[in-house]
């Protein structure tokens, strides 16, 4: 079988990706057909048996303000320290735009529940890869509301046995972020030769 071509403009943008952290993202986001075309795209991902264990819910600022006061009030009932609260809050505030993708897990033989996260984590990064090919600063954020069931029930409406994967907010950049050390290969990569 003949090797794909080699697409240079997509490795390119794969080697200088970087997320633009949540608080130098401002409005406008994507909206309409731009937005479905992100999630058209983050569906493209490996799916063993093709169950589709993901589901999109699309936050808007009035619905982020909301959730806003309600992580505060979660926060206190469960000890969290105040700032770990308001910054959770302040995420939830100051988005232009969230998607949670929810993990919404399937019965399979052929697909376990740990296989089935991992699409949702390939849904994460496909979403937050095709945001920033469109033009849109984004960043894949959870914090503890993420594992708070009380805060997903009441807050996003998830159903018994879903969990959350991941908020990705996305936005417009406010400014350029700088660039991050990346980890180190020569400690990280081992061969199997035999």
């Amino acid at each position: 079988m003949p090797n794909l071509p080699r697409n240079e403009a997509v490795l390119d943008f794969l080697k200088t990706r970087r997320s633009v952290p949540w608080n130098m993202l401002k409005p406008p986001a994507p909206e309409g057909e731009a937005l479905e075309e992100l999630l058209e795209i983050a569906s493209r991902v490996p799916d063993h048996g093709m169950l589709v264990p993901w589901r999109f819910l699309v936050i808007a600022p009035k619905a982020g303000e909301r959730l806003s006061a309600l992580a505060l009030k979660r926060g206190s009932a469960l000890g969290i320290e105040e700032e770990k609260c308001r910054k959770v809050a302040r995420m939830f505030a100051h988005a232009p735009l969230i998607v949670a993708v929810i993990f919404t897990p399937k019965e399979s033989e052929k697909a376990p529940k740990w296989e089935q996260r991992l699409t949702n984590g390939a849904v994460c990064l496909t979403l937050l890869n095709a945001a920033h090919a469109a033009g849109w600063g984004a960043n894949w954020l959870t914090g503890w509301v993420a594992q708070d069931r009380a805060f997903l029930e009441e807050g996003l409406g998830l159903a018994p046995g879903e969990e959350l994967s991941g908020f990705i907010h996305i936005g417009t950049p406010a400014e350029r972020p700088a660039e991050r050390a990346r980890p180190d290969l020569a400690g990280l990569v081992s061969r199997l030769d035999e």
